[in-house]
């Protein structure tokens, strides 16, 4: 277990494996940490250098002192990387590690950049959700006023458990207004400027970033792939753990390190 400290927090990381391998990071999805990726992980470690952090607000390491977008995580990572003396690593994300690592590869060298499930593209929203949106933001002024700030907070708490995301009712603090700041950033502009090979692996059931927004990304990205895996979710490399490694075995084949 180590930590590091950037802007002035302490960050959680490991990094594992064939030391004399090329670097991998592997930036995780939202609520979760860098924990979420061993199974992918043990694997890699066989033949690369493999970095696995939390980022700020998950896992172990200090949330943001304010609220962060992704360019605020991108600098972040940017700062892991230049500490760590890392040159050109190939970058594994899931979902919104994938907006970071979208953001990191279209202004930065790298290896090859393989995303999972990924976030970055805005979400097409309809109009009963604009109607939830701005009725929540509506009960936050105007009850107070109404019903007193006591019976007003227990409301609006039960109104947001109903309303809500489950990512954004298990948020807290600081970290809620974190998720609705990323999550409405569009990343599609940046996409052309990646040079990196892009490997993009998707779920066919996936819900949370659907395949559509594979699509729009094997569009954007020039050279890039998608592979599409029937039977899986969100976290497609949790349900086909297995077809996951093979395929990111087959992509990474030329750059292996034995140990």
């Amino acid at each position: 277990m180590c930590f590091i400290n950037i802007e002035n927090l302490k960050v959680h990381f490991e990094v594992t494996g064939n030391r004399q391998g090329e670097n991998i990071i592997l930036l995780h999805g939202w609520g979760t940490d860098l924990h979420t990726f061993d199974p992918v992980a043990s694997e890699l470690e066989k033949n690369f250098n493999v970095f696995k952090l939390d980022f700020p607000g998950f896992g172990k390491s200090d949330p943001p002192e304010t609220v962060w977008g992704v360019n605020d995580y991108t600098k972040f990572t940017e700062q892991f990387v230049q500490m760590n003396r890392i040159t050109a690593p190939t970058v594994i994300a899931h979902s919104f590690g994938g907006r970071v690592a979208l953001l990191y590869a279209s202004r930065n060298d790298v290896s090859k950049l393989i995303l999972i499930d990924a976030a970055g593209i805005k979400p097409d929203r309809p109009l009963k959700y604009y109607l939830k949106v701005y009725s929540y933001k509506l009960a936050k002024r105007l009850l107070p006023l109404l019903t007193g700030r006591k019976r007003a907070e227990e409301k609006i708490k039960r109104y947001r458990k109903q309303a809500g995301s489950s990512d954004y009712n298990n948020a807290a603090g600081i970290m809620r207004s974190v998720l609705v700041k990323t999550v409405n950033e569009d990343l599609k502009h940046v996409m052309p400027q990646i040079k990196a090979p892009t490997l993009l692996i998707w779920g066919e059931n996936d819900t949370a970033t659907p395949v559509k927004d594979g699509r729009i990304m094997e569009r954007l990205i020039r050279g890039s792939g998608l592979v599409v895996l029937k039977n899986a979710g969100h976290f497609s490399f949790l349900d086909k753990t297995y077809d996951v490694n093979l395929i990111i075995d087959s992509f990474l084949n030329s750059d292996k390190t034995e140990k």
